[in-house]
C-alpha cells in the first residue's frame, strides 16, 4: 500500500500569481494521488482572492484538501473564502477531518490551522493577564481539536495537515525571537496522540523542509518559499516512505530521496 501526497503551502495568490502553478497541477494526476494545502492560500484572505485560489487549484483531477492560513484570515472574510473554495470542489478543513479512497488505500486527512505559543522549554503559559490565558486558550483548543480528529479517522493512512508548525526542527532558519509565532508543541503533541503517519504544515518561509515529532512522525514544511517548486509529493505507506519533489510545469523532471 502506497499513497502519493503532493503538498505545498504559502501560496499567497492574487491576480498576479494566477496560472504560476497550473501547468505543474495538470501533471498532478501522473505523480499523486491527492494535493493537500498547508494555508495561506491567498495575501490578505479576500473573497477576491480566494477566486483566484478557486481558479488555480480548483477542477483538477486529484482531490484538494486545505487548511485556511494567518495570512486567510486577514480581512475577516473566513466564511466568504471558504465558500469560494468548497463551492470550486476544494475541502476546506478546521479541526475536522476526512477520508479519501485513493488506489493505494484509505487516506486520512485531519486538520487545523493552529496557532502559537512555542516549544517545551520556551513556550507561553495559561498564566497572568486574560489576554495571555486568551493566546494559550487558543493553541490548546486547535491542538485539542487535531488531536480528536486524528483519533477519529478510520482509515489505512493518516496525515495531519496544518498551518502553523509543530515542532521547532523545520523552524531552523528562522530567528528565534519569533518562534512562539510560528508554531507550537501542542500541536506536535496532539499529531502523537494518534497512529499518524505523516504531518505537514506551512508559514515558516525561512525555515527548513524536515522535522520530526518526539513520537517519531516525519515532519515537512512544505512552505512554497522553502520547497521553491510547485509541490513537494511523498510516497507513504507500508516499508515506503520516500519524497520527491515535481517543479512547476516540468514533467519528468523530478529529483527524490529517502
Amino acid at each position: 500500500m502506497v499513497i502519493r501526497i503532493a503538498a505545498v503551502g504559502d501560496v499567497h495568490l492574487d491576480e498576479d500569481v494566477v496560472g504560476r502553478f497550473r501547468p505543474a497541477l495538470e501533471e498532478l494526476p501522473d505523480c499523486a494521488d491527492v494535493l493537500l494545502l498547508a494555508g495561506d492560500l491567498t495575501r490578505h484572505g479576500t473573497e477576491s482572492e480566494a477566486r483566484c485560489v478557486a481558479q488555480e487549484f480548483g477542477g483538477l483531477d486529484v482531490p484538494v484538501v486545505t487548511v485556511l492560513g494567518n495570512h486567510d484570515h486577514q480581512c475577516d472574510q473566513v466564511p466568504q473564502v471558504v465558500k469560494v473554495l468548497e463551492d470550486a470542489g476544494i475541502t476546506v478543513l478546521e479541526g475536522n477531518g476526512v477520508v479519501l479512497d485513493c488506489a493505494g488505500g484509505r487516506l486520512g486527512i485531519a486538520g487545523v490551522k493552529g496557532f502559537g505559543g512555542g516549544f517545551a522549554g520556551r513556550c507561553a503559559s495559561d498564566f497572568g493577564e486574560p489576554e495571555m490565558k486568551a493566546f494559550v486558550h487558543t493553541t490548546n483548543d486547535s491542538a485539542d481539536r487535531l488531536g480528536t480528529a486524528l483519533r477519529s479517522l478510520d482509515c489505512d493512512l493518516l496525515v495531519a495537515l496544518t498551518h502553523y508548525s509543530p515542532v521547532p526542527d523545520t523552524l531552523a532558519g528562522e530567528p528565534l525571537e519569533i518562534y512562539p509565532f510560528l508554531g507550537s508543541y501542542q500541536l506536535g503533541q496532539a499529531i502523537d496522540s494518534a497512529p499518524t503517519a505523516l504531518a505537514l504544515h506551512g508559514h515558516a518561509h525561512a525555515g527548513t523542509e524536515r522535522g520530526t515529532t518526539p513520537g517519531g512522525v516525519r515532519v515537512r514544511n512544505v512552505a512554497h518559499p522553502v520547497i521553491k517548486q510547485a509541490y513537494s509529493v511523498f510516497h507513504v505507506g507500508d516499508h515506503h516512505e520516500s519524497d520527491q519533489v515535481s517543479p512547476i510545469g516540468r514533467s519528468g523532471s523530478q529529483r527524490s530521496w529517502s
